[in-house]
């Protein structure tokens, strides 16, 4: 009964309120400076210490991303620190095994290397996996996650429009968004 009641005499409080705020502006002075992001970035640290003759190029990687996006910083990890990210050289073909939004190992394979494959592509494709990105196969040289499918001869490093809107999405809120593990085999 009691909400019956409540329910009824809503209507007569929401008209009450909207007629004394009738005809007042809700507005900011004109003073007021725009917002502003001010959040700050998500940083997510990685060690390549196991990168062995490809630490070059994870440094490399993750400066496209750092260029690319605001919301998500990747840092090397500081001595004794331990880190979200673990890089490490292996024979096989390059891959990540995702634990999160963030955080995972990444097996930098030879046998892309080896095949012709540009190392930096391969590092900032993988941490783009790390980031929440999947793979988008086949595609075309400037889609960063379409990965081998475009070929040998694609040097592009750098994530396209919606590779870094999704990137942005995902971080956006400090990183709010959650997402479980993955694995990517490239």
């Amino acid at each position: 009964m009691r909400s019956s009641t409540f329910v009824r005499a809503l209507p007569a409080a929401v008209t009450a309120v909207l007629a004394l705020t009738a005809g007042q502006a809700v507005a900011a002075p004109a003073s007021a400076a725009p917002a502003e992001h001010t959040a700050a970035a998500r940083v997510v640290t990685y060690d390549a210490s196991g990168a062995a003759e490809f630490k070059d190029a994870v440094t490399k990687g993750a400066a496209v991303w750092n260029e690319s996006v605001v919301n998500v910083q990747l840092k090397p990890a500081t001595s004794g620190q331990r880190a979200n990210v673990r890089i490490i050289a292996d024979d096989g073909w390059p891959r990540t095994a995702s634990t999160g939004l963030g955080s995972g190992t990444i097996y930098f394979g030879r046998q892309a290397v080896d095949e012709g494959h540009n190392t930096v592509r391969i590092s900032s494709h993988e941490l783009g996996h790390i980031l929440g990105l999947p793979d988008r196969k086949p595609g075309p040289c400037s889609s960063l996650m379409s990965g081998a499918s475009a070929g040998t001869s694609c040097t592009n490093a750098y994530p396209n429009a919606a590779e870094k809107a999704e990137v942005e999405g995902d971080f956006g809120l400090a990183g709010a968004a959650t997402l479980g593990a993955r694995t990517f085999r490239d």
